[in-house]
């Protein structure tokens, strides 16, 4: 018997209600109680939503909201392959209770329960207009089970494919499925290759050649197999069986499916196009390093022009068409989302480069090395807290997107270590007077009237030479101020703080700090300032050092962190690709994960259980009107 399976988003988890109540206390209103019935089913919580509902009805046998209890006890059930039981509840609602949604329900039912005209004709009468998306795709694959049982396997996947065009439809992989029995146990051999040809450029068409290509091979015609099964793992479009498509055909070649090939996505045009550029000379680089010493390893690029569709369909087209072992890219947030979520589908290891945030959390396989706040916010506050034993922050910041994350990143890396932030001031772009903010960091009020000065008498000032000095109190409460700004900007900020008394106090610092603006503007202002940054040009390293001997060498030029990054991308790909043991996209997946500590001119890098890279960042230092690296 073929089940009807709902699938649905899931929503916040609600508290459990208890529905005993004595003396003064309130019962809990039916609308909460059916509501939480219905909420524990959409989360796929099948067992306490049919506890809650069963209670519901047995306790409240005269409650107007009876009819939808009915209904969803009955979804559960017919989701439990019992299509008789669910029909005994949806018999209890009355005739003029009976919405589409019931109709449809009943109509799955009937259909399950062998009822299939009967079914059929209840579920055309249920208004498709009326339903949401994951009732039409139900009532799709309840249509297509009544089309399978009448013997119309190919009207099925007619309906089964329209289910499958919906968009943001949660019945995708159940529709899959039924399609996928359909085209293996129940066509022969002409309707498959009808199927093949309706649904070309789709998953189901695709499907259908993965059929046929098991049929060939298991008469013996190898080659039709094989041109098959080509023509199957090489289609557009999700194809959930893919896997199994590639294992035929590595099988009947008797080779690996993938190529010694890495997938490129970058900005090759529009405005970020020069940033994408810079990334692809380091990765150009890293390929030329790599190809003297082994086996060569040849880099496919595509050009995301900053487009999520774009890159989306570039992922697919180098997974399939090309047969690369890994992606790397893209850059721009947008883009690196999509590219993220296709990845993800397609199976295939992402090493994203973007700092968009939530990427790594698309999935297992897919990672992220770049330069994020929060690495640079992490690296500050155990630099300060654990090496210098500060406890106390200050943090003045541009009211801005970066400034506000920064500041939040910050205060939180801060007191997981035992510190806090006492004091935060924002102040507005593109300003260039902080007298107030830093006023407020010092406890004082901006608004009030500056105090005349009285020029003290001779027999004052004689006096006063013979007061002890008393020690001068701090001008402010914590050991150190974070500004996470540029340095144009801290090139303003540090002369007013000293104009305003604050002098001598530790500064931190982000990598906008690294530029030679910073001591040209501040000066002396910013000696001892300590900031962090992924790469460090002069850096002291040996193997920085001869990367940036080896750029220049090739291109004339000192490079940035942008073809560092991409040099270290580059690199944790080829030389994972280069171990023997790595035979599949999975192995390296799996290899990416379990990396530790690769010496990459970023810093060292590992990549946390969520896939996001933890690096040893650069800690700078401004020394003697130099920055250096103390680290």
């Amino acid at each position: 018997m073929l089940a009807v399976c709902v699938f649905v988003c899931p929503v916040p988890r609600l508290p459990a209600f208890d529905f005993t109540f004595s003396g003064e206390e309130a019962p809990v209103p039916g609308e909460a109680i059916v509501q939480q019935g219905v909420e524990l089913y959409e989360q796929g919580r099948h067992e306490e939503a049919l506890s809650v509902l069963r209670g519901f009805v047995v306790r409240r046998h005269d409650s107007p909201l009876l009819p939808r209890a009915y209904l969803y006890l009955a979804r559960i059930l017919l989701d439990r392959d019992r299509p008789q039981d669910a029909l005994l509840y949806l018999d209890r609602i009355p005739a003029d209770r009976q919405d589409p949604e019931v109709l449809l329900v009943r109509g799955a039912s009937l259909v399950a329960s062998g009822k299939t005209d009967a079914g059929t004709s209840l579920l055309r009468q249920a208004e498709e207009d009326r339903l949401g998306t994951a009732d039409r795709a139900l009532r799709l694959l309840a249509l297509a089970d009544a089309d399978a049982r009448q013997g119309r396997p190919l009207a099925a996947l007619a309906l089964l494919q329209q289910g499958l065009s919906l968009a943001r439809n949660p019945h995708t992989d159940a529709l899959f499925d039924r399609a996928h029995r359909l085209l293996a146990d129940r066509l022969n051999d002409s309707e498959l290759a009808e199927a093949a040809f309706m649904f070309r450029d789709a998953g189901i068409g695709a499907d259908a050649l993965l059929q046929q290509a098991l049929r060939a091979e298991a008469g013996g015609e190898t080659d039709e197999a094989r041109r098959l099964v080509d023509a199957a793992v090489n289609s557009g479009g999700t194809f959930p069986y893919r896997r199994q498509a590639v294992a035929l055909w590595e099988r009947l070649a008797g080779e690996s499916w993938l190529r010694r090939k890495i997938g490129v996505l970058l900005p090759q045009s529009g405005r970020y196009a020069s940033f994408g550029n810079l990334v692809r000379r380091g990765m150009e680089l890293a390929r030329q390093v790599h190809d003297r010493n082994g086996a060569p390893v040849e880099f496919v690029y595509r050009d995301t022009a900053a487009d999520p569709d774009t890159t989306a369909q570039a992922v697919t087209d180098l997974v399939n068409r090309e047969r690369v072992v890994a992606i790397a890219g893209p850059l721009t947030g947008a883009a690196a989302m999509a590219a993220a979520e296709q990845a993800q589908a397609d199976r295939v290891p992402l090493l994203a480069l973007s700092q968009r945030q939530g990427l790594p959390e698309t999935g297992d396989f897919v990672f992220r090395d770049s330069l994020t706040n929060r690495l640079q916010a992490r690296a500050l506050a155990r630099y300060a807290v654990e090496e210098k034993g500060m406890s106390a922050f200050g943090v003045l910041y541009p009211d801005n997107r970066l400034g506000r994350e920064l500041t939040r990143l910050f205060g939180e890396e801060v007191l997981k270590l035992g510190g806090l932030v006492v004091a935060r001031e924002g102040y507005p772009e593109g300003v260039t007077d902080f007298g107030r903010q830093i006023k407020l960091l010092k406890g004082e009020d901006p608004d009030a009237p500056e105090p005349e000065e009285i020029p003290l008498t001779e027999e004052e000032i004689l006096a006063d030479l013979f007061v002890p000095d008393e020690p001068e109190m701090p001008a402010v409460d914590f050991d150190a101020l974070f500004i996470p700004d540029y340095a144009d900007q801290v090139g303003l900020i540090a002369p007013q703080l000293a104009y305003y008394g604050i002098e001598d106090l530790p500064l931190l610092g982000i990598n906008g700090w690294n530029s030679p603006d910073l001591v040209r503007d501040a000066g002396s202002y910013v000696e001892g300032a300590v900031f962090v940054d992924g790469f460090f040009r002069y850096s002291t390293y040996p193997f920085v050092r001869d990367f940036v001997d080896l750029y220049f060498e090739t291109y004339g030029e000192d490079p940035s962190i942008l073809e560092a990054q991409g040099y270290d991308a580059a690199g944790i790909l080829l030389s994972l690709i280069d171990q023997e043991e790595i035979l599949s996209r999975e192995g390296l997946r799996l290899a990416l994960a379990r990396l530790q500590h690769y010496p990459g001119v970023t810093g060292a890098t590992t990549f946390d259980m969520q896939g996001d890279a933890e690096k040893v960042l650069f800690l700078l230092q401004v020394q003697n009107g130099n920055i250096v690296q103390i680290n």
